[in-house]
């Protein structure tokens, strides 16, 4: 399979299109009979702003549009403001989509989060919610999200939501005395700081307490893998 880069979205469409004729996410795609996993191209915006995703089909029911994905350390993810708002990495690969496309998608449906994690013994748990929203870069891309599910990793988010999401450069915690990008080495909705941190700096063991975790799962120890991804409800 050919490694794609992330092409950032274009914050301005140059025209309107059907949303019947063009993907949105990785269900219309998996709607239209692609059911295997790996990189497809959607369009969160309009026909001039495509972007390459990872397109989970087969975990539990399939059609998950991915847009946080870590599993080895190949990507850096102690990165500024615009490089998470437009993406970066490999969608075949580790990578981030983008906040302006994850608050488009949801902007339009409404959807279901999954969170899938491994430990460094190879222990797989998740934590799936009902109901995510992002709001709009005014707002900070405050995260929303309800209707925990356990699937054996606690719920380590339910600390963010309501959250705008920080980075080094552009600080919106809830924290006054210290910047929470910079103490977990990461980006996210950080609270005062985090019980969950996917963008923490990657670790090659589980020692490390600034490395991609979630507390309620393995406190505050690093994870092997972890992924983010979003379903329309009901799918």
């Amino acid at each position: 399979m050919a490694i794609q880069v992330l092409i950032p979205i274009l914050l301005f469409c140059a025209e309107a299109f059907s949303q019947t004729s063009l993907p949105l996410d990785c269900a219309d795609i998996y709607d239209e009979g692609f059911r295997a996993n790996g990189v497809y191209t959607i369009y969160p915006a309009c026909a001039t702003s495509p972007q390459y995703v990872y397109c989970d089909m087969e975990t539990d029911g399939g059609k998950w549009t991915v847009f946080q994905r870590r599993m080895d350390g190949t990507v850096n993810f102690f990165r500024g403001w615009e490089q998470y708002r437009n993406g970066f990495g490999h969608a075949a690969g580790e990578y981030w989509l983008g906040l302006e496309a994850i608050h488009l998608l949801t902007e339009k449906t409404k959807y279901e989060l999954r969170v899938d994690m491994e430990d460094f013994k190879g222990n797989k748990a998740f934590a799936k919610y009902s109901s995510i929203s992002i709001r709009n870069e005014l707002d900070g891309y405050r995260l929303t999200v309800s209707g925990f599910h356990n699937g054996g990793t606690g719920d380590s988010l339910a600390y963010h939501s309501g959250q705008k999401f920080s980075t080094y450069d552009r600080d919106q915690d809830s924290n006054n005395d210290s910047n929470c990008a910079f103490v977990g080495m990461g980006a996210f909705w950080y609270n005062s700081c985090y019980h969950a941190n996917p963008n923490g700096l990657y670790s090659w063991g589980e020692s490390s307490v600034l490395g991609a975790n979630w507390r309620t799962f393995k406190e505050f120890n690093s994870l092997k893998a972890i992924s983010m991804k979003i379903r329309p409800l009901g799918n």
